[in-house]
């Protein structure tokens, strides 16, 4: 099906497009619960209520790293980043304890081309982010949690993956992890308008706000709590398709940054 509605505006929490889809299938708990290496951004607006998106530890010289999506970070209302955003791996209902059970963002590297004073459908392909970790006791979030390898594109169509975050508007309530599974369907020119040309589709899942940022897993290890991370979640209709942004080979230099190697 080619994805040629308009797309809509991004939020902070979260980035919806109005594709034509079919009813979606509720994403389900992740079965063995809150996974190490995935976890919720967390910080507070200017009004005093949280803002909320999903991310992942990936294996960073530093081991302190994650990855999550540009427009969680800056977008057309909040051009600039939030003064304290905590990480926190594994979460599993803390919204009142973030701080102590979290990592503070030290550093926050989204792509040039992430020029949120465009319009939204000229920037998506960059949609994509790395934030650098500040130490806990001492210690990185890698060396508690574990990461995720990080995967450059191009990414091979057809694998199994799983989209991992913590939707936070009804029916869900951004406490638990929630995932959707399917496999990767690269969207070409011919599926899709210019701004998705790239993206990974997923149908049939309708993760909501909250869940952007959040990881799709290849190669998901429940030894590890860990997989490839190939894409990041990027936007979603609401009614039945999500589109995760893979990392180009520009962002190998990005990455760089965010982990000093």
């Amino acid at each position: 099906m080619r994805l040629t509605r308009p797309l809509a505006a991004l939020t902070v929490a979260a980035a919806l497009v109005a594709f034509a889809a079919p009813p979606a299938s509720a994403a389900r708990p992740w079965r063995e619960g809150p996974v190490a290496t995935v976890g919720k951004l967390i910080w507070e607006t200017a009004g005093g209520r949280l803002g909320l998106c999903s991310g992942a530890v990936v294996d960073a010289p530093n081991g302190s790293v994650v990855a999550t999506a540009a427009h969680c970070v800056r977008n057309a209302t909040s051009p600039e980043p939030p003064d304290e955003v905590w990480f926190v791996p594994g979460y599993h209902h803390g919204r009142d304890s973030y701080r102590e059970d979290g990592w503070p963002v030290t550093g926050f590297h989204t792509p040039a081309g992430w020029d949120v004073a465009r319009e939204t459908a000229r920037i998506l392909p960059h949609d994509y982010a790395f934030l650098t970790l500040g130490r806990r006791d001492g210690r990185t979030v890698q060396e508690v949690s574990g990461a995720n390898r990080l995967a450059f594109e191009p990414v091979p169509e057809g694998g199994r993956v799983a989209v991992l975050g913590y939707p936070a508007v009804s029916p869900y309530d951004g406490e638990t992890l929630h995932y959707c599974a399917g496999e990767t369907d690269v969207l070409s020119a011919d599926e899709a308008e210019a701004p998705n040309v790239g993206g990974l589709l997923l149908s049939g899942c309708d993760l909501t706000a909250g869940s952007s940022g959040g990881p799709w897993l290849t190669g998901y290890d429940p030894a590890s709590e860990s997989g490839t991370l190939v894409a990041v979640m990027s936007v979603g209709s609401g009614d039945g398709h999500v589109v995760g942004r893979p990392f180009p080979e520009a962002a190998r230099a990005l990455f760089a940054a965010a982990s000093g190697g």
